[in-house]
């Protein structure tokens, strides 16, 4: 048992493959968000491929936004990617990044419909 917790601390977080997780995870749910939340609202007020056009348009928009989270901390060297002290930095980055995939679709969601009844 002992062991076990010895091999867990030496053990270390590389901050690279982290942030490299989240992204992925995070475009997985702004996805799935934009498909649920966005495009049905859209669906609702318009008729066509104007839903579908948006989706595609939204989710290209949110792949750069990512890319950016994910190389800051591609740069890092092995020693930095293992280094605690970024703990506080990458946590800022994760809530920001998560804030972001799951709060945008549902801020769209109210832009679009704010929108469609001006329209």
């Amino acid at each position: 048992m002992a062991k076990a917790h010895e091999q867990a601390a030496l053990r270390t977080r590389d901050w690279r493959k982290a942030m490299s997780d989240h992204v992925a995870y995070g475009l997985l749910v702004y996805t799935a968000l934009q498909i649920f939340v966005t495009v049905k609202a859209l669906v609702a007020g318009s008729s066509g491929l104007l839903p579908y056009l948006a989706l595609i348009v939204l989710v290209a928009g949110i792949i750069p936004v990512c890319r950016w989270f994910e190389k800051r901390w591609a740069v890092l060297n092995d020693a930095e990617a293992a280094n605690p002290a970024y703990a506080g930095a990458f946590r800022r980055d994760v809530i920001a990044l998560w804030a972001l995939a799951i709060g945008l679709p549902f801020g769209l969601t109210v832009i679009f419909k704010a929108l469609l009844s001006v329209f």
